[in-house]
């Protein structure tokens, strides 16, 4: 299966760190993410990349801002 690159602004999963982050940019074959709420990116490598669903996104979402209400992020 063909890895596809997922569009600019969308939300991703990374699916070797069930992480959902925003796609920033490519760098190499590299999709670059960017976690919700902001923060460093981080390289995934294509075949690990996929769109997140919208369940992962509120999922995702809750997590950070209840994150933020306890002080660990800003």
């Amino acid at each position: 299966m063909k890895a596809v690159r997922p569009p600019l602004g969308s939300y991703a999963l990374d699916t070797g760190t069930n992480r959902v982050g925003v796609v920033m940019g490519y760098q190499g074959p590299y999709v670059q993410l960017r976690p919700l709420g902001g923060g460093l990116e981080w390289d995934v490598p294509p075949g690990r990349v996929r769109a997140a669903t919208p369940a992962e996104r509120i999922s995702a979402a809750a997590a950070y801002v209840n994150a933020r209400s306890r002080g660990e992020v800003p």
